[in-house]
């Protein structure tokens, strides 16, 4: 069976019962691995994850209590707080990633997973897993996770505080969730949804960047026969719109930083926090681990990735021919670790919606957090957006 590696381009036989764990020999991007890993655990964890996620919705979050007046909270609370107050972007967004996708992530692994364990291939089987694997970027309850432990603190700081029901439910989905995407086997759904065409021993290839099919590349611009996906030899205009998509999220950057996240408004008297205001209070509160995550998500990963990225594509630009595999290792890394820039924006859908008590303390989110989840979402798009085998190409073509 031939798959080509999404991240060089390199073609590799797998055999038709892979065992252990397969790395690509050309930039060492895992293309199977087998321990620890099942299908039947998979769809154990993922329908766990979706019923823990939607009994969440529904079930107190948090509780607290204020003058003997007390709020209560549901995941959904913090959107719609923001939507309230105007910020509607910001409640999107974190409507989005922490409260829809997820769901509908883990609806879909569940469905995929038991079609393949009934022995059931409908049509839809291939496109469905497609979606789910393209949602593990955006759908969020591990970071979420993080954000839920910030706003808890910063509201305890307060108040007396209750995990509700919802909470603990919430808790032990995104716990679930992480161990449900450990412990699945991609490839080996996807050999289940459909098999791999066998390829002319001569002739150019395409691989599908989605299920990591390899078929001639007389195929391009038709559908994956597998997932459905479009395909391409190489992704359209890729250093365009990761370059304008980095420029961006430089402009943004400072204002994400510059602006407060957060006002509290304390008997009329409103007082800004900034994203470093926050690390700070972490600080004196004697929590270092979270001010360290805090400063390290929102501080200096989107800085490193702007900085990697802009990295990356001077060096296709001008067919840097060394260092081609801490470059592809470096994408991985962008790819991997942007999601998680996520958690002051999730900390405000926390303990925002439980700091409204009219004059006497209301939180209101600030201009800063608007700017800070455009940053994100923006460096995202363009880690996704770049394609990391336009450096391979280059480097080839300057060796001539």
């Amino acid at each position: 069976m031939t798959v080509a590696c999404p991240d060089c381009g390199t073609a590799e036989e797998l055999p038709q019962s892979p065992h252990g764990l397969i790395l690509c020999r050309s930039c060492g991007n895992v293309l199977e691995r087998t321990a620890g890993r099942s299908l039947d655990a998979a769809l154990a964890f993922a329908a766990s994850t979706f019923i823990l996620l939607a009994a969440a919705n529904f079930l107190p979050l948090l509780s607290v209590s204020m003058a003997g007046a007390p709020r209560d909270s549901v995941l959904f609370s913090g959107t719609a707080t923001l939507w309230r107050q105007g910020w509607v972007l910001l409640a999107i967004g974190i409507a989005a990633c922490g409260i829809v996708l997820p769901l509908l992530r883990f609806a879909l692994l569940t469905a995929t997973l038991g079609a393949i364990r009934l022995g059931q291939r409908p049509a839809w089987l291939g496109p469905a897993f497609a979606w789910a694997v393209a949602l593990e970027l955006w759908a969020m309850p591990d970071v979420l996770l993080i954000g839920f432990a910030i706003g808890y603190t910063r509201v305890i700081a307060f108040l007396p505080t209750e995990i509700g029901a919802g909470g603990w439910c919430f808790i032990i989905a995104a716990l679930l969730s992480m161990v449900a995407g450990a412990v699945l086997d991609r490839q080996r759904v996807w050999r289940a949804i459909g098999a791999a065409p066998v390829l002319p021993a001569t002739g150019a290839f395409l691989s599908c960047t989605v299920c990591g099919l390899a078929l001639p590349l007389a195929q391009e611009r038709a559908r994956c026969p597998r997932c459905r996906t479009r395909l391409a030899a190489r992704k359209p205009d890729a250093l365009t719109r990761t370059a304008a998509l980095a420029i961006a999220g430089y402009i943004l950057y400072v204002p994400a930083n510059l602006y407060p996240m957060t006002i509290l408004l304390r008997l009329g008297d409103p007082q800004s926090h900034t994203i470093l205001d926050g690390i700070d209070e972490l600080i004196d509160a004697r929590l270092w681990p979270l001010a360290i995550v805090v400063f390290t998500t929102s501080i200096s990963i989107p800085l490193l990735k702007l900085v990697g990225l802009t990295w990356l594509l001077f060096s296709v630009r001008h067919a840097a021919p060394g260092s081609l595999v801490i470059r592809t290792k470096l994408h991985r890394f962008i790819d991997a670790i942007g999601r998680w820039s996520m958690i002051d924006v999730f900390t405000i859908s926390i303990f925002a919606p439980l700091m409204q008590f009219g004059q006497l303390a209301t939180v209101q989110a600030g201009a800063g957090a608007v700017a800070f989840l455009a940053v994100v979402v923006l460096t995202m798009f363009a880690s996704r957006a770049f394609e990391p085998r336009l450096m391979w190409d280059a480097a080839a073509e300057a060796k001539g």
